[in-house]
């Protein structure tokens, strides 16, 4: 019930009048039944927009520091992402990443949908980064549809940063419904895994028209930060191998 009376009543009606949503392709979501979608991440509001133009509700991973924080406005904030269908998920990897696709997996038993970022975080720069293998997994042990979402221009309006966005016309393209059935029971083989993954990423790369990048987005993350430090250090290397959980940030 918080979550419709926030959508249609609270904070709905405003996000709609700043962002103008434009959407594409809306009625591949399927009106029953389970089906992850899985985004690009561009920005903090994705989460926020995406369930604006649903009928249904969609459930997202979030990084558990946004259910911690004290004080007025970090339970404020709690109570709005618990509000909203926000679950929360702690990356430090190992067995919180299996607790995050167990709770996706009893998301999607309950026939709803869950929402996913297979870059793990957002984009430093606007670009697709290589997919974490958790959303083939999730897909393959669920045997729901996964749909590929293209958010378009949320980073222009909140660039990384920035925490109060500005208002402007965003997108949001939703493409066909991708089937894996006929990987149904090979879950465990990281070649399947990382095959479907890649098939996952380059859909929403034709949805989204982004520049792609063989690397993850979270080892990017970190080479820029090192290169700030020193000027000579040159970001572009071979990719991180290491494999997590998608999350948002």
């Amino acid at each position: 019930m918080f979550y419709w009376v926030m959508k249609n009543v609270v904070v709905g009606p405003w996000l709609r009048l700043a962002f103008r949503p434009w959407t594409k392709g809306v009625e591949n979501i399927p009106s029953s039944g389970p089906a992850i979608l899985a985004s690009n991440h561009l920005a903090v509001i994705d989460s926020f927009v995406l369930p604006l133009v649903l009928d249904r509700q969609v459930q997202f991973l979030g990084k558990s520091d946004y259910f911690t924080g004290g004080g007025v406005r970090g339970r404020m904030v709690a109570g709005f992402m618990r509000g909203v269908g926000t679950i929360p998920v702690d990356r430090s990897g190992g067995k919180a990443s299996e607790a995050a696709l167990r709770t996706g997996l009893r998301v999607l038993d309950e026939g709803d949908l869950f929402g996913i970022y297979p870059e793990g975080t957002r984009s430093p720069d606007g670009r697709l980064y290589r997919g974490k293998t958790g959303v083939a997994r999730l897909a393959l042990e669920s045997g729901a549809p996964v749909i590929p979402v293209a958010m378009v221009g949320t980073d222009v309006a909140q660039p990384l940063g920035r925490a109060i966005p500005r208002p402007m016309s965003i997108g949001i393209v939703i493409g066909e419904p991708l089937d894996f059935s006929r990987y149904r029971g090979m879950e465990n083989d990281r070649f399947v895994l990382r095959s479907v993954t890649d098939e996952i990423m380059y859909a929403i790369l034709r949805l989204s028209d982004q520049e792609y990048v063989d690397v993850y987005a979270a080892t990017m993350k970190a080479r820029l930060a090192a290169a700030a430090q020193q000027p000579d250090q040159d970001p572009a290397s071979p990719q991180d191998p290491s494999e997590g959980p998608s999350s948002t940030s």
